[in-house]
């Protein structure tokens, strides 16, 4: 296991930065989300860097002078937490970005996908609760949404 000391949490670059996140999305989803359609990964990648990465605050992990991971946040709902698959599970890095999402941005809420089972034990572990559940995602496509709240 890589020391966790070596990972510093900071502010994204900005758009200099989003090929590199993207880069990340697309391991850590080939690795979580196997349930997604071919169709919705690419409709969903088509638009990370122009619409989905500019409309949130991002935050990036870092480590050994490279992004491992990254969380978008905007108004107290974590709306990304993505690690890339090489450096997911054990690490500390999906916990370090939350936390400092839920310190430094008032983050209380997320939504995550019912399949990804993964996803849901981590929030769920970190003390966060099912509070609603909805049959389709917000597209309106066959993939059930938990809507977990940090607990009280």
């Amino acid at each position: 296991m890589q020391d966790e000391q070596a990972l510093e949490i900071r502010a994204s670059r900005g758009p200099v930065e989003y090929p590199t996140l993207v880069e990340i999305w697309r391991s850590a989803v080939r690795a979580t989300h196997d349930f997604l359609e071919e169709s919705d990964f690419d409709r969903i990648e088509s638009n990370l860097a122009s619409a989905y990465l500019p409309a949130v605050s991002l935050i990036v992990a870092e480590r050994a002078g490279g992004p491992v991971g990254f969380a978008g946040i905007v108004e107290g709902n974590l709306e990304m937490l993505f690690v890339t698959d090489e450096a997911r599970g054990g690490g500390g890095i999906g916990t370090k970005l939350l936390n400092e999402a839920i310190t430094e941005f008032g983050v209380t809420r997320v939504d995550v996908n019912e399949q990804n089972s993964g996803a849901c034990g981590f929030y769920l572990s970190r003390g966060f609760e099912q509070v609603g559940r909805d049959e389709l995602d917000g597209d309106g496509r066959p993939y059930p949404t938990l809507h977990l709240e940090l607990s009280k």
